[in-house]
């Protein structure tokens, strides 16, 4: 089918209740590019009274009911084909007209979906069509999800004999040195009332577009009956994809005269066992894994492939070499940018099954629509050589129970009847899991802890799962590894490849014991224990990686990251950050794409990092009781700029793969400490502030392996600002990035001189989105001034057409500063 893209002469509003419009109230429709988050540009609010999904779980962004419509017309020679407008995702419970008619919904706010048009539409000179789409969200995730059409959509066009929607599916089940076998399963349809027979091509090129492999075959095709044509090709000396080498083919298929249809593949193998774990073209690969959400932060939950791709590239940079995209299936786009890079992916279901963890959420609709929503996934996933794991699902409580096992072999079977070449897990917290089975004391001492971390906590959400995590944090482990959690979770376990643990490292020795065909892989960890993870997934070929939660920071459970220090009035860490918290603050990289210590720390634990790392703690807490739920880190920046500290105390934490770190200021040495594998990998220097030059030097063997120093910010403030790629296109989802920084006169940042910065843009494109990683900001996104945090503040800029776009950025005791854009 031809396929178009459909994102643009969109409007949208909230909805409007139809009586109230013919009572006099109007809300006026203002136009939108797709992808669109509706719910990012509306006014967050402060919860009156008990804490609700719709504050912290929310990033307290309200929930609501909004519409979009646009108007189009369809030639009259499109009379008699076959036409579909594909959503790849709109949250949540969408409800589409056509014309006023109702042509289709869909309750998951991830799936794609389509909607059969053609019987709704006006052809030629009867007029335009127009299409009209609702979608709405109200308590229904504890994250920040968005609302809206979020994703791209698509007008399908295609004669009555055609190639299906996904209907191109490649496999490679058998590779050597020598060749590839490449098998082409091709669905055709036939929507005629005649038996017709046509000729199929499928050409396999490689990267440079040259043909590798052709077959030529007939296939007849009843009228409503589809066929499935399969070819097997060979692919002579093939390059192989790989997460160093990620080398991808097409494969183009052609019904003569009829339609064509292309697909992107890579020829890889995929192997399991405990022994040598997870192999990848015969070698074993450790997955250093990052969980990621769905939202690209200052955008909100819009969905561009420039946003995408680079949230994949700076991750991989970072040091990791795989994502999970949590709690739900991964965009299209996204999948795109990790066949490229070189990504593997484990790609998500659901976060909940039948039973609910918010009022309102997707257990309301599960027991109808998973199936579809199972092969919407992997119909997506198919052809995408980066994906190799299906997760049929996050922490779901049912799993420690006779139905829920049930429910799980339902789930995975269906997935392996849909696609048989990857491997299917489930992430599993054994404490969840057994909830019911702890008995009332438990339930009583949970409630006394919520009691006492104060009023905020004590409503809906204080009673809810992420409240439960973080008192039950330092337990978990413990439980998931006892009897009863081996015993319930025993048949939820077998129905899966790969047992997917949250939480759960103490179960990793103790499975290979009691379970020796058990294949481990942490799906969900604690940031703050990577290091005894990773010696774990190194010590056991059993154990195939590690996903931290988060890779990159996230809208929304706000705070469960963030630093906290006790008081005699909170004596312990409260879960939830009150308003206005936006952020979950756990992640290795901000919402803006700029590595934290915490990034460096792992980089460093990978065996990927020689050179030490440095950062400093705030010292304006310095001999504070810090209390920091696990998925926090410390209270660090990698900065030696702190006006107003001179002379007082500060922690300096070093991070470093090496027998010794030295540590000297302005050349005075503080002396060695040990660091390494048996340290952890870090240590602490304390000293005074004193402006300069701090540097860390690390030895092994008494000989250096590197350093990393630290300057001090001195001299009249500067404004800078660079973007991240001097040409973009204007089509195709491509944005630029434009970082703005606070520096010296010698380029060092100034992360304590934070100020307003004011934008002006001009010429073939718009703000898109401007904001900071400030975890606790009032400010808007879609506002033309934002503050900067620790002296970084982030513009995207999106292109609406080819030319130059200017951009023009002021701050106080700063001289303006230009950024031009060209778009091709």
């Amino acid at each position: 089918m031809i396929r178009t893209s459909f994102n643009e002469g969109w409007h949208s509003r909230p909805k409007v209740n139809p009586f109230a419009e013919l009572s006099g109230a109007k809300i006026p429709y203002r136009p939108v590019a797709l992808p669109h988050d509706a719910m990012i540009a509306q006014d967050r609010r402060a919860p009156a009274g008990e804490v609700t999904m719709e504050g912290g779980a929310g990033a307290y962004f309200p929930g609501g009911t909004y519409e979009y419509r646009k108007t189009f017309s369809v030639p009259e020679e499109h009379r008699g084909r076959r036409i579909l407008v594909e959503f790849e995702g709109v949250y949540r419970d969408a409800v589409v007209h056509i014309n006023g008619d109702f042509a289709g919904q869909r309750p998951f706010g991830y799936s794609r979906f389509r909607i059969d048009a053609d019987r709704f539409l006006r052809y030629g000179d009867d007029g335009d069509n127009e299409i009209r789409v609702e979608a709405r969200t109200h308590r229904d995730s504890r994250w920040y999800t968005g609302a809206g059409i979020h994703r791209d959509t698509w007008l399908l066009v295609g004669e009555l004999v055609r190639i299906a929607p996904d209907g191109v599916r490649v496999t490679t089940p058998d590779i050597d040195g020598e060749r590839a076998v490449v098998e082409v399963a091709t669905e055709v349809e036939n929507d005629s009332i005649a038996i017709r027979t046509v000729d199929i091509v499928t050409e396999i090129r490689d990267g440079a577009g040259t043909v590798v492999a052709s077959d030529t075959s007939k296939v007849t095709v009843l009228p409503r009956e589809p066929a499935t044509v399969r070819q097997r090709l060979y692919v002579h000396d093939p390059l192989l994809w790989g997460t160093d080498t990620p080398t991808l083919y097409t494969a183009t298929v052609t019904l003569k005269d009829l339609d064509t249809e292309t697909v992107t593949f890579g020829i890889r193998s995929l192997r399991l066992d405990p022994v040598h774990g997870l192999r990848i073209n015969g070698e074993t690969v450790k997955l250093r894994g990052a969980c990621v959400h769905h939202d690209n932060g200052v955008l909100g939950a819009a969905t561009f492939a420039r946003a995408e791709e680079r949230r994949v590239h700076l991750l991989k940079d970072a040091g990791f070499n795989a994502l999970r995209m949590s709690h739900n299936p991964m965009s299209k786009a996204m999948l795109d940018a990790c066949d490229r890079l070189g990504m593997l992916v484990m790609d998500e279901t659901f976060d909940v099954w039948t039973s609910g963890k918010s009022e309102f959420d997707y257990s309301l609709n599960f027991p109808d629509w998973w199936e579809r929503d199972v092969e919407a996934m992997v119909a997506k996933d198919f052809n995408h050589p980066s994906v190799i794991m299906y997760s049929i699902g996050n922490e779901i409580p049912e799993t420690g129970s006779p139905s829920g096992a049930a429910w799980g072999r339902r789930l995975a079977e269906k997935v392996r009847s849909l696609d048989s070449t990857r491997y299917v897990t489930n992430a599993v917290n054994g404490m969840l899991s057994v909830m019911s089975e702890l008995g009332r004391p438990a339930q009583q001492a949970q409630e006394k802890k919520a009691a006492e971390a104060g009023a905020d906590e004590a409503g809906t959400e204080g009673k809810g799962i992420n409240s439960l995590m973080a008192d039950a944090g330092d337990m978990m482990n413990a439980i998931s590894a006892s009897s009863l959690v081996t015993e319930k979770t025993a048949e939820s376990f077998a129905v899966l490849d790969v047992a997917g643990m949250n939480y759960a490292e103490a179960r990793y020795a103790l499975d290979r014991k009691l379970f020796p065909n058990r294949i481990i892989v942490g799906t969900e960890t604690f940031p703050t224990r990577i290091d005894g993870n990773w010696r774990l997934v190194e010590e056991h070929g059993h154990v195939i990686g590690d996903f931290t939660w988060t890779g990159w920071d996230y809208l929304g459970e706000v705070g469960i990251g963030r630093p906290q220090y006790l008081t005699p009035e909170t004596p312990r860490p409260v879960h939830t950050a009150p308003y206005p918290y936006l952020l979950a603050g756990c992640g290795d990289l901000d919402i803006t794409g700029h590595r934290r210590p915490a990034s460096y720390y792992r980089e460093i634990v990978f065996g990927l990092r020689t050179e030490p790392y440095v950062a400093v703690r705030r010292p304006e807490h310095h001999g504070r009781a810090y209390a920091g739920s696990p998925w926090a880190w410390s209270d660090t920046v990698a900065t030696w700029t702190w006006p107003g500290f001179e002379g007082e105390p500060v922690t300096i934490e070093v991070y470093g793969d090496a027998d010794e770190a030295e540590l000297l200021i302005d050349g005075r040495s503080l002396g060695r400490q040990p660091v390494g594998p048996e340290h952890r990998f870090r240590t602490e220097f304390e000293t005074s502030y004193e402006p300069g030059e701090l540097l860390a030097i690390a030895y092994r063997d008494g000989v250096e392996t590197g350093r990393t120093t630290l300057l001090s910010a001195t001299g009249p403030l500067q404004l800078r600002a660079e973007s991240d790629r001097p040409v973009i296109t204007s089509n195709g989802g491509d944005l630029a990035y434009v970082s703005l920084t606070l520096t010296d006169p010698d380029g060092t940042l100034n992360t304590a001189a934070d100020r307003p910065v004011r934008l002006e843009v001009t010429g073939a494109g718009v703000l898109l989105g401007f904001g900071s990683a400030d975890p606790a900001s009032e400010e808007r996104f879609d506002a033309t001034e934002r503050r900067t945090y620790e002296g970084r503040v982030l513009a995207v800029l999106r292109p609406t057409g080819p030319g130059r776009i200017h951009l023009t950025a002021s701050a106080p005791e700063c001289a303006p500063v230009d950024v031009v854009v060209t778009v091709e």
